[in-house]
């Protein structure tokens, strides 16, 4: 896909000519769509809409003026939109504990190029990870924590994020509950990943009990916080088939793998403009 596209992105009631809007407007500026994906939630009578354009001369483009007209059109639809570069590279702050899995997955496709993105810091209640960053000359910032000095734990945390100007947070395996009042500080802009094993395993070993179970499938789930743990708005999630033949081992092995990619998908949807979060819920138009 070309560099120099745009991610032109917005929901609104659902009614006649919502369409209309974007695709005219886009034509008349010149404007040549690689990818569009529309959903008009019935339910809800509201409609999103993900335009991806190459404008006529990408170094011609002027952002202020284009944007500045649509506002004036999409006004009139209460129309919620955001105009994203493509080549925008979001800064993304990385918060793990001990397990390592979804991070180094992380900072291999940053390292590669895969993932397009910025890290300016790295957050553990953890010092195990400190040469990871290191390596990858990522600042690591060391918070231990315990019930103590939570909150003042959590306010530096917050320090960092809004020092580095983070679009969004991962919690690459951070293996602690955030507050009420950090969650609703960081709607919207940071991501979890967990296991999904049926039936639900919680508290300690949870592979080691799904195997006590004969469980069949083996998942994961990326979402965004909120104040139910492990419940927040679905981004993506990842499963696969087992049987009795996995040992906890295995099954732990596997999981971790599932992890990985589906974080990964989830934070390369977000960074491409592709998640509405909107009701408490998502809509995730897929690559």
């Amino acid at each position: 896909m070309p560099k120099d596209t745009y991610y032109l992105t917005a929901h609104c009631p659902g009614n006649l000519g919502t369409v209309d809007v974007v695709t005219r407007y886009l034509r008349e500026q010149g404007c040549y769509v690689v990818e569009m994906q529309t959903f008009d939630d019935v339910l809800s009578r509201h409609f999103f809409i993900r335009a991806e354009f190459r404008p006529p001369r990408e170094h011609l483009f002027d952002e202020h003026a284009f944007c500045s007209e649509f506002a004036s059109r999409a006004a009139g639809f209460d129309m919620q939109w955001q105009l994203t570069a493509r080549h925008y590279r979001p800064n993304v702050v990385i918060m793990v504990s001990r397990l390592d899995h979804c991070l180094n997955d992380l900072l291999y496709r940053y390292r590669t190029g895969q993932l397009a993105v910025e890290i300016p810091a790295i957050i553990s209640n953890h010092p195990d990870l400190q040469r990871l960053a290191d390596w990858h000359h990522i600042p690591y910032y060391h918070l231990p924590v315990s019930d103590e000095n939570r909150d003042e734990q959590e306010a530096q945390i917050l320090g960092i994020i809004n020092e580095c100007d983070a679009d969004l947070v991962v919690l690459a395996r951070y293996m602690q509950v955030l507050s009420p009042a950090m969650c609703t500080e960081l709607t919207g802009r940071a991501i979890n990943i967990h296991h999904s094993l049926l039936p639900g395993f919680r508290g300690a070993n949870p592979y080691h009990q799904a195997y006590e179970k004969g469980v069949k499938l083996v998942g994961a789930t990326a979402h965004y916080i909120n104040n139910d743990l492990d419940e927040g708005p679905i981004i993506t999630q990842g499963v696969e088939m087992v049987d009795h033949s996995h040992y906890p081992e295995q099954l732990i092995a596997k999981g971790k793998d599932i992890e990985c990619i589906t974080l990964a998908r989830a934070v390369q949807h977000h960074i491409e403009q592709r998640v509405f979060l909107h009701n408490g819920k998502t809509v995730v138009f897929t690559s």
